[in-house]
């Protein structure tokens, strides 16, 4: 969306240039627009209403933004949905061993410690861990973006080792999504040497 934002003010400004440097681009320019002015204004004329006088052109155009701004809210207020608090929940008995209460454990849990195995690997940029609840059940969600050359397969191998460990710690098997992404960072940071 950037990128189209940024060539379209790039030809706008190419553009605006062109007509403000060569003649001839200007003369076109006014004769092109001039006609386009006047179409504009007899629409206008043709589509006011009797009772404000104005165009209802301008009704519509703005229901249009209503309907976007709408759309808009709505979306923002849906980012987010799905992150679970609660990795598991127990709810204790008498039966087993006397003492009744209920145990919770915060998705804070796993997220902190599957981060910290990965952040103390010097083969990866940047790590990410967040949980959401995917059907019920929770999941996390964990993105890492390795250095340049590091092979993405090793990379999943190790951290599939990690998970089972963080599993065996748990007591309970996690669905962990792994995400190996690359980006421009990871060929512009400098390999760390050991000198």
């Amino acid at each position: 969306m950037l990128t189209l934002i940024g060539l379209l003010l790039l030809i706008t400004g190419s553009g605006l240039t062109l007509i403000a440097t060569v003649p001839a681009a200007a003369q076109w320019w006014q004769n092109y627009a001039g006609a386009q002015m006047e179409w504009v204004a007899d629409f206008e004329r043709r589509t006011r209403l009797i009772v404000t006088s104005q165009s209802w052109i301008w009704f519509a155009a703005a229901a249009v933004f209503v309907v976007i701004i709408v759309v808009m809210i709505s979306w923002i207020a849906g980012q987010g949905k799905g992150r679970a608090n609660t990795l598991v929940s127990y709810q204790g008995n008498t039966d087993d061993d006397g003492a009744p209460g209920a145990v919770k454990l915060s998705c804070a849990v796993a997220e902190q410690a599957l981060k910290s195995a990965l952040l103390e690997r010097t083969d990866l940029l940047s790590v990410s861990v967040t949980s959401y609840d995917f059907k019920g059940q929770t999941a996390l969600k964990a993105r890492v973006l390795p250095r340049q050359g590091v092979a993405p397969h090793e990379v999943a191998q190790e951290i599939s080792e990690l998970v089972a460990a963080l599993d065996e710690l748990l007591g309970l098997e996690v669905p962990v999504l792994l995400s190996i992404g690359a980006a421009a960072r990871s060929r512009f940071t400098k390999a760390e040497r050991v000198r």
